[in-house]
């Protein structure tokens, strides 16, 4: 207890120490610059808002109105909003408590990726060095903004629980399984797909543990599909019907956000950006390296354990493997080849193995961003560079591989270190909104201006604002844009014309919020409030000095 209770701390630490200064103001800093972010924050918000008042309607969000199923426009971040839903009820912005998630996400992670590796090499440092490099790597310092890619600590627990099904043959490791993916398919549609596919190439890769027992081990893995299959239901049927209206990623949608040989040499670290690695960057879609202690010390797993006549010194923690070495190198083969699939699925459609998946398995049409496939190689290098450093520590004199591998460790995380990092400040929902929760009667919201589609991400910080009060939202951001919204924008975008005055009767609004700021310089502000002025059908309810006003729709 003591020993687990010290490794979750050093997880903890790792966490704010990869993203300082976040801990030091949780409440103010933000990425809110990234509408992405503003976008979660709404998502954690709303399933702890909704949940607990409406679950039937859980995915029906207030943003898109009149559109249903907006919640599955994007992933749906359950696990991460029940993980906050504690402080969100306390009266905690949205902002505090995405911050809170982040870091839990990462720490969850690197002890996910550390429960691995430790079970695998029954060494602590290499499971250290494995979580921390899984959870910190060049790709998730990158992406602070999605949540949904930090808190991946259902693809090393899934690969631990598959690993455990095929070695003991038992049920309690099949439900074990089901567990984490049913988690992962309430956190993210990604991370689902991400971990079929591995589990496909573990079972591939793995052919010499369940060949002698066929029928046991599909029984059990089916079993396992079959569990999740009915757990995840829920959230299956909203994805179901919104991709009937159009949420499916044409294959050459994803060729944008693919990735690049040339990426697995982009890094994010102060130390490896700054000197060689910057010429590699191009974006933080396509940036993968995995640092150069990862690597070697990776590479000495393989040769290593394919080079070793001897049984390692530990206990044998399974007893039903023939031999502890025979299983580090099915395993070490396992990784390889999941390493091998995540670099070919990161490069979408700059190889043909991407289509063919994306035939066969229609789960893959509903993903844009291919790079993120590198979330497997990143996995898989992780685990193979602790089965390098529990095998260095060996070959160590006793007295000196403690400080040696400690020091690796170290290293390791000096090399992906970004901190101190970049945040914006987070000021607050201006009061104003709060007067809409007060407003009796149906309210419908419209807040001007309504961008057209190609700038829909403009409205990141409507839709966090309007969890101030959870009125219908006829603007929107999310991962798909409805139709209605393009339909909408036609009009509503010339405000305060009127043509769109009437559009926004007509389509059933009954406020408008009014963002003079984005009007343009003075004079253009000015004219905008004479016609504001001069339509019948605008009431003003309340105005800010220098900040929005909100109309009532006569």
């Amino acid at each position: 207890m003591f020993r687990g209770g010290r490794i979750a701390a050093i997880c903890l630490l790792l966490a704010v120490v990869h993203t300082w200064p976040l801990a030091t103001a949780p409440g103010t800093l933000s990425r809110n610059d990234n509408a992405d972010a503003e976008l979660n924050e709404w998502i954690m918000a709303w399933v702890a808002h909704q949940l607990p008042r409406a679950p039937a309607h859980l995915f029906d969000g207030n943003i898109f109105y009149p559109q249903r199923d907006s919640l599955a426009f994007s992933e749906p971040l359950i696990v991460p909003a029940l993980m906050g839903a504690p402080l969100y009820w306390l009266g905690v912005s949205p902002v505090f408590v995405f911050n809170v998630i982040l870091l839990l996400g990462f720490a969850l992670t690197a002890w996910a990726g550390y429960t691995l590796a430790f079970a695998w090499t029954g060494d602590r440092a290499a499971g250290v060095l494995a979580g921390s490099m899984f959870a910190f790597n060049t790709h998730t310092l990158t992406r602070l903004a999605h949540v949904q890619g930090i808190h991946a600590w259902g693809l090393p627990l899934a690969l631990y629980s598959a690993d455990r099904v095929l070695v003991h043959g038992r049920w309690r490791d099949a439900v074990s399984l089901a567990v984490w993916m049913t988690a992962m398919a309430y956190t993210s549609g990604y991370l689902i797909v991400f971990a079929t596919v591995m589990i496909a190439v573990v079972l591939l890769a793995r052919v010499p543990d369940w060949l002698p027992r066929p029928g046991r081990v599909a029984m059990l893995f089916g079993g396992a599909a079959v569990l999740a299959a009915i757990a995840v239901i829920p959230v299956y049927l909203p994805y179901r019907r919104v991709a009937r209206l159009g949420m499916v990623r044409s294959i050459e949608s994803v060729t944008e956000f693919s990735a690049t040989l040339k990426g697995y040499l982009a890094a994010a670290g102060r130390i490896h950006f700054s000197t060689w690695s910057g010429g590699f960057w191009a974006n933080p879609v396509d940036a993968f390296f995995p640092g150069f202690v990862v690597i070697v010390l990776g590479i000495a797993a393989i040769v290593w354990v394919f080079t070793t006549r001897r049984p390692r010194e530990q206990a044998d923690l399974f007893p039903e493997a023939a031999s502890a070495i025979a299983l580090d190198r099915r395993r070490v083969v396992m990784l390889i080849a999941i390493a091998v699939t995540g670099v070919l699925l990161s490069l979408g459609t700059r190889t043909p193995v991407y289509g063919w998946v994306y035939q066969v398995f229609p789960p893959m049409q509903g993903l844009r961003a291919a790079s993120r496939f590198g979330n497997l190689f990143l996995l898989a290098m992780a685990v193979l560079a602790a089965y390098g450093l529990a095998s260095l520590r060996r070959r160590l004199p006793a007295a000196r591989a403690g400080a040696i591998v400690v020091a690796l460790v170290v290293l390791a995380n000096i090399e992906s270190l970004r901190a101190p990092l970049h945040y914006t400040r987070f000021t607050g929902i201006p009061p104003i909104y709060s007067l809409l929760a007060k407003e009796p009667g149906r309210v419908v919201l419209v807040e001007v201006p309504f961008y057209p589609p190609q700038g829909v991400f403009e409205n990141g910080t409507y839709v966090l604002n309007s969890t101030a009060h959870w009125r219908s939202l006829m603007n929107g951001y999310s991962g798909y844009t409805p139709e209605a919204y393009r339909k909408y924008a036609e009009a509503f975008w010339y405000f305060p014309r009127e043509y769109a005055i009437q559009a926004m009767r007509k389509a059933g609004a009954t406020h408008v919020m009014i963002h003079p700021h984005a009007f343009g310089n003075e004079a253009e502000q000015a004219k905008m409030w004479q016609d504001v002025a001069a339509s019948p059908y605008l009431e003003r309810i309340a105005v800010t000095p220098g900040g929005p006003a909100l109309y009532r729709l006569k």
